[in-house]
């Protein structure tokens, strides 16, 4: 294994290393929370891919594979449609409205009273959805150094932290495209040709399991529709996914690099599929489907190569778990913190923006770390998360998108009686029962109509200035000077 601990290590240096290197560029409030809105297609393409393709489309999606199949590939395969469908029909316009969080999007639409609310909603499903990647951790470490898991999840954790803490958006960029790269070679480019030739080719893992296992719908039809809901229409609206948006540098680079990162997670979900069959044929008998990735890659992986499919495991997690973590510190300064303490930072004291995020970023991640040792179910944890997400904010955002008689009233109200729907029915039905997101989705979007309808409609000043941000016409936002863009 010295061979393999050495790749990790190296890895894991040198992510600390880039932390480094992008503190040394992270000197505004634009550039270290969207970095400086100035990526090209490539480098936009491979951090949007790192970041949706975390450890539960790596891990989670081969032991769905084993479970299920080639069907097992629908629940990254709507991650993949959900950013494709951001991507071509959302992205552009939300690249021009320069702005930091999607409560911020919220008050340019509705005239400036939905912030905290909305951020209280987004920031616990950031918040939850780092934890998720944190306690992954635990399984990776275990596997390759047989430490025990509070000890995984502050050894990976804290790894994560520091080069997010000193660098931010930047630190994180850099990070994600490394991770990206291992991630394609460790997983699509070696892992998945091995699985296959280890089980004996496609021929001999038809032979060896039921037919259903290669049925694209096996999965079955109200998993698939649940799958949509909840990772389809989550993409479009989390914050973990905007503030990658923001990161472009022109709204045609995040329309064509986004396609090209949604393509990808198409492919990303049929290889775990696959892997994961090949893991059914070869380990029929697992105590869990989880445990498929760690096991294939433990036995079946030759000194090296193992510990570059670690390493690509690894970087899966950590991209999620640092995005989120940027996103669950965004909201909470800039969205809850700066609005409850009623202060508005003045022209010129970016500086002091970058300590105040930079302080957060700390803070959040010493709670995801505390939260994620003290959480053991990590299916739980992410389904609360967009539970959340998509039956409080779906409709009001998007909403406020494509319907102009949307109003703020008609918004609020939807957030509150959609996010409490979600919470009254977790509590009945169970936390991973279907009905909370249905539920909760259908009330959310009638409370939206029907009060939006009964109130009087947005004041035409404030549609007038957000169509002049859709169009890329108004100028930059005070607190972020024209520099921090040349």
């Amino acid at each position: 294994m010295a061979v393999d601990y050495t790749v990790i290590v190296v890895y894991l240096a040198g992510m600390l290393a880039m932390g480094w290197w992008g503190m040394r560029r992270a000197k505004s409030k634009s550039e270290f929370l969207v970095a400086g809105r100035r990526l090209g297609p490539a480098m936009y393409s491979g951090t949007m891919a790192a970041i949706v393709l975390g450890g539960a489309s790596t891990i989670g999606g081969v032991g769905l594979g084993y479970q299920y199949g080639l069907s097992g590939a629908w629940m990254v395969f709507t991650i993949g449609l959900g950013l494709l469908a951001l991507s071509v029909f959302f992205s552009a316009r939300i690249a021009r409205l320069k702005v930091y969080t999607v409560s911020e999007m919220l008050d340019l639409r509705y005239g400036g009273r939905a912030g905290v609310i909305s951020g209280l909603v987004m920031w616990a499903y950031t918040l939850m959805l780092a934890v998720t990647s944190t306690i992954a951790y635990a399984t990776i470490f275990d596997v390759l150094f047989d430490i025990n898991r509070t000890l995984a999840i502050v050894l990976g954790g804290s790894i994560v932290v520091a080069y997010s803490t000193l660098g931010g958006m930047w630190s994180i960029t850099l990070t994600d495209m490394v991770q990206f790269v291992v991630k394609t070679v460790g997983v699509l480019l070696l892992l998945l040709p091995i699985a296959v030739v280890k089980a004996g080719g496609f021929s001999e893992m038809k032979a060896q399991l039921p037919t259903e296992y290669f049925d694209p719908l096996g999965i079955g039809g109200e998993t698939i529709f649940t799958y949509v809901l909840i990772y389809t229409f989550g993409m479009l609206i989390g914050q973990d996914i905007w503030q990658r948006v923001f990161t472009a540098r022109s709204d045609r680079t995040a329309k064509w690099g986004g396609t090209v990162a949604g393509t990808y997670c198409l492919v990303y979900a049929l290889a775990g599929a696959v892997i994961g069959t090949a893991a059914k044929v070869l380990y029929p008998n697992l105590a869990s489907a989880d445990d498929a990735f760690a096991t294939i890659v433990k036995d079946e992986l030759p000194v090296g190569v193992r510990g570059l499919v670690l390493a690509a495991a690894l970087a899966a997690v950590m991209s999620t778990s640092s995005g989120a973590l940027i996103a669950c510190a965004t909201v909470a300064n800039n969205d809850i913190w700066s609005r409850l303490r009623g202060a508005v930072a003045p022209a010129g004291q970016e500086h002091d923006e970058v300590k105040g995020n930079r302080t957060f970023i700390l803070l959040m991640g010493l709670a995801v770390i505390g939260t994620a040792i003290a959480l053991n179910d990590v299916v739980e944890a992410l389904t609360v998360a967009y539970n959340l997400l998509v039956g409080g904010l779906l409709v009001p955002i998007l909403g406020g998108l494509l319907w102009r008689r949307g109003t703020a009233q008609g918004a609020l109200a939807s957030v509150v009686v959609g996010g409490l729907s979600v919470i009254v029915l977790m509590a009945t039905h169970g936390i991973l029962a279907n009905e909370p997101v249905y539920y909760g989705l259908l009330a959310s979007l009638a409370t939206y109509v029907v009060v939006s309808l009964a109130t009087k409609p947005t004041d035409e000043a404030v549609l007038a200035a957000w169509r002049e941000r859709l169009a890329g016409r108004s100028p930059e936002p005070v607190s972020e000077p024209a520099a921090a863009h040349q």
